[in-house]
């Protein structure tokens, strides 16, 4: 199983959902890998945003190795999964679908914890400190989620 999680600059809110997601997998044993893009080009090879590090470091997940990358779509082919933070990113990843069958697989990852409230993981960029870790809540429910519907 390989799932990708994507966000716009991929240095805030999809590097987070990786990290999260990629510490569950590895807790649980389970022979899936993780990666994480954003379908802007803003911030290609940069490292997440220090508050993302913290934020995720305050739980014991290390970010800082996660690299920012551009979604691709060829990312349709290789990943099974396809996790967006909101409803931009989304119609933005499947406007580069090769097809409707590919297209489908990509969703919103907050429809996997609607107990959230939202289907939108908010920016947390321009924000406040505090955002990072309402962002960190979000991510960690809606991962723990991925995970129980992606098993089946």
């Amino acid at each position: 199983m390989k799932i990708l999680l994507v966000c716009l600059g991929n240095i805030c809110r999809s590097p987070m959902a990786e990290g999260i997601l990629r510490d569950m997998i590895r807790k649980q044993g389970l022979p899936w890998s993780t990666d994480s893009a954003g379908t802007g080009d803003y911030h290609v090879g940069e490292a997440p945003d220090n508050r993302a590090q913290r934020a995720t470091k305050d739980h014991g997940i290390d970010i800082s190795d996660l690299r920012a990358r551009q979604f691709r779509a060829s990312d349709f082919e290789e990943f099974d999964v396809l996790l967006a933070m909101d409803e931009s990113n989304l119609k933005n990843m499947i406007r580069l679908a090769p097809n409707a069958n590919l297209a489908s697989k990509a969703q919103l990852i907050l429809d996997h914890a609607p107990e959230v409230g939202t289907r939108e993981v908010p920016d947390p960029w321009f924000g406040e400190e505090r955002g990072f870790d309402e962002v960190y809540d979000m991510l960690d429910r809606a991962c723990s989620k991925v995970i129980t519907h992606v098993r089946g």
